[in-house]
């Protein structure tokens, strides 16, 4: 029999929380582009800066990037002007600039100092990857996205969806949503709901049809 759905660390996007699964009793809400992704997983990154009015983030917690699992080591409050070039390095940036350039948010939230670490690859990256699909795995993702579907306020999307991407390996998000009518933003959420049931994979640019997507699209 073929693996279980993923269940694992939850993945974000623009601090937001995607749909997918998570340690119940640890959420993380963070977003890290592919450089800082990258470099926390070779250890080079360590640190990250965030203005937020609460902390979106707790120690031991846990949020997928492009890279892997990224663990939240610490969360300190801090006044930015401590922040000093050794800091700004660890966190992948040039220099201190850098840093107060990328904070977000009101002039009066508090800023966190976060301390990040790798935490493995992907959980689901070997489901992605399992093409050999029993009929109760065929069985049991035709329901996951029918429920998907019933969800949805336009209707049936998810096989629609599966498909242009097959058709449109590496396309980018702004032209399938447009193809499909939808906002880029929603398209990304929705893609990233198949990504979590290990049906696709996303590319530097755009997104392709995992091993395990393209099986199962092949018994319809």
């Amino acid at each position: 029999m073929g693996p279980n759905l993923p269940a694992g660390p939850r993945e974000y996007d623009d601090d937001r929380p995607a749909d997918g699964h998570d340690r119940p009793e640890r959420r993380a809400v963070m977003m890290l582009t592919r450089a800082v992704a990258e470099g926390v997983a070779r250890g080079d990154v360590t640190l990250a800066f965030r203005r937020w009015a609460t902390s979106r983030v707790s120690p031991g917690g846990t949020f997928l990037s492009v890279a892997g699992v990224i663990v939240v080591e610490t969360v300190e409050r801090i006044d930015p002007v401590t922040i000093t070039p050794e800091d700004a390095h660890a966190a992948g940036a040039g220099g201190v600039g850098d840093i107060l350039a990328t904070l977000r948010g009101a002039a009066g939230d508090p800023v966190f100092r976060i301390a990040l670490s790798y935490g493995g690859p992907d959980p689901r990256d070997a489901i992605a990857a399992d093409a050999a699909l029993t009929p109760d795995d065929v069985a049991r993702i035709a329901g996951a996205l029918d429920r998907l579907d019933a969800r949805s306020t336009r209707g049936a999307w998810t096989r629609e969806t599966l498909r242009l991407i097959e058709d449109n390996r590496g396309t980018r998000a702004v032209d399938l949503a447009g193809t499909l009518g939808v906002e880029k933003d929603t398209l990304k959420r929705d893609i990233r709901k198949l990504k979590t049931l290990g049906l696709t994979l996303s590319l530097d640019t755009g997104y392709t049809l995992s091993p395990r997507g393209t099986a199962w699209l092949r018994t319809l």
